[in-house]
Formats: C-alpha cells, structure tokens, sequence
C-alpha cells in the first residue's frame, strides 16, 4: 500500500498508556509520511467532558483516530466499580466518536474488549456470536460499554458514513504494564505477587478461583501491528478479533510464571474467589485473511521479557503503589 493512502495526520487516545505507547512507537517506525502524531494527557482534555473534546480535535486535528483510552482492570477492580467502569468507558466513546463525525474525522479505530462477549460464548469465539447472550458479570458493565462504542459505530457509518471499525482485543501484557495490584490484571499481577514471594522467602502465593478457567494473551507490541494494520486495510462494520487463537487455564499460567520468576513455594487457589468467565480463546481467522496478522510472539518468552522490565523498573513500581491483594483471572 502507498504512502498516498495512509493516514497523515494520526490522534491517539491513551497514548501514553500500556497499550498506546507501544501504538505509537509502531506508527512512528512504520509511517515515515506522518505530518502529526497526536497524544495527549488526560490531565490535559478530560475525555469524560464534551467541551474538552472539542477542544482536543480543534487543538490536534487528525484524519484518523485510534481511541485505546479507557478504564481497565482486572476483576476485583470490576466487581469494586462497576457503574465508574460503565460510565467512564461509554462517556469517553459515545462522545468522541460523535465529535469526531462533526469534526470530519476520515476513520476511527474503536480498541474493543474480549470482555463484550457472552459468557458461554463456544471456543473459538467467533465475531458472529457477539450479540449471543449477556456477558460474563463481573466485567458486563465494561464489556458492555464498549460494546455499545461498536453499536455507535455500526449505526453512524449507516445513517452519516462515517468510517469507524471496531477490534476485539484479548488481554494484554508486556513491557510497561501496569503491575499496580489494586488494579492490574492477571498476568503483571501473578508475576509481581510471585516475585514478593521469592524475595521474602513465602512459602506460598494464594491466587484467586480455582484454576480452570482459560484465556488468551496477547504481547502487547503484537497488538500495536495488528492496530496499525486495521487502520490501513479495514473498512468494515463488522467487528474483528485481535489475540493469538490460542489458551492456557490459570493453572497451567500460573506454573508458567511461578517458572519464569524462579520461585519454588506452593501455589494455593482461593475457592471462594470468583474465577470469572470460564474460557476465552478468539477465532482470529479474520484478522488473518484482511490483515494478515499473526501473533509472532509465544507467551513463554513474552512473560521472560515482561518480568524482565518489572525488574529494571521494579523500585519506581513499588514507590508507585504499596497494596498486595490476590491476583485475578482477567
């Protein structure tokens, strides 16, 4: 594809989060052409405000959006907030997507969630089971609030044409993680509590559930290529899963990680612990065939990079944050 049709002008929201740095390290190697590169701070344009949009897209102005700002966490975080993970997710969306429309945005890519999808969804979830039954409880309100940004999305390019796609993203992980374990999710936050547990000598880690349930992982420098590639190439209403189309259960994770720290206590599953939805693995044909993406990266040598950079960072990370509850299945 020719420079000529790429986009030039690119805004990236939550470009400075997890996800969004890497985002934007990918489109600064890849796309030479690029006139602008928007990012900001929310301290900066407040996406749960209207006016504060306006002024973003009047101060920035791109043809493309990439909006990967959101809420996350993992389920204790969920089950602890649920309508501020509900209301912030759908206000930031819902807003900038019509703002966006007016301003005469060209394409926005939506950064959606494994987690709207139903509970019992059959593995591999497929794009087309997305409306079949409600999601899995702990995490609905969120899942459902991106879910609503696809909606939005769907109903605008009927009605307006206005070019907006919608990814379906797995979990994510990698370097720059946030392994704040208040909030984190499952794999910074088993890494961090087994690394306590090696250097205090802890004859056991506890984790929450029992164990069966399985997900999919993604490195998180595989999700920024396969962001790039669908704002080149897609162009459809119809949503498209990001993930490795492959799933490990908590237990089998849990010794991967546990290996990869060098810890060699006990591993004990809290029961009374939810375990959240009971498996998740993507059918990732569709990014295969429009894309061609493929996940390069395999997760046992995802996580010996991860926690490597938990370990170059590991005293700004415990200055940031002192808390030490279980880790989730997230």
């Amino acid at each position: 594809m020719s420079n000529t049709s790429l986009p030039r002008n690119i805004l990236v929201t939550g470009g400075h989060g997890f996800l969004g740095q890497h985002v934007v390290k990918e489109l600064q190697k890849n796309y030479p052409h690029l006139e602008n590169l928007h990012t900001f701070r929310s301290s900066q344009y407040d996406l749960r405000e209207v006016e504060a949009i306006r002024e973003l897209l009047n101060d920035k102005p791109a043809d493309t959006i990439i909006h990967l700002a959101a809420k996350v966490g993992g389920i204790g975080a969920n089950k602890k907030s649920p309508g501020t993970f509900f209301y912030e997710n759908l206000m930031m969306g819902v807003q900038l997507v019509e703002e966006s429309r007016k301003a005469g945005i060209k394409k926005f890519v939506n950064v959606g969630t494994i987690c709207s999808y139903p509970k019992f969804t059959p593995v591999p979830f497929k794009e087309s089971d997305i409306w079949n039954g409600y999601p899995e409880e702990t995490n609905a309100p969120y899942g459902l609030a991106k879910k609503m940004l696809m909606v939005q999305l769907q109903s605008y390019r009927q009605e307006f044409d206005f070019s907006g796609i919608n990814l379906l993203m797995v979990n994510l992980y990698g370097p720059a993680d946030n392994f704040d374990l208040e909030n984190s999710h499952v794999i910074p936050a088993m890494l961090r509590k087994f690394h306590i547990a090696k250097e205090q000598g802890a004859p056991s880690v506890t984790l929450w559930g029992d164990g069966s349930p399985s997900r999919e992982f993604l490195f998180v420098e595989d999700a920024a290529i396969a962001i790039r590639l669908a704002a080149e190439k897609y162009n459809s209403a119809e949503p498209m899963n990001i993930g490795t189309g492959r799933e490990i259960t908590m237990k089998s994770l849990a010794e991967t990680v546990k290996k990869v720290v060098g810890y060699s206590g006990e591993i004990i599953w809290d029961i009374n612990k939810p375990n959240g939805q009971p498996r998740r693995c993507l059918d990732v044909t569709k990014a295969k065939s429009e894309l061609g993406f493929s996940a390069n990266v395999m997760l046992s040598y995802g996580l010996e990079v991860t926690y490597n950079w938990y370990l170059e960072n590991q005293k700004k990370i415990e200055a940031q944050s002192a808390a030490l509850p279980v880790a989730t299945a997230s």
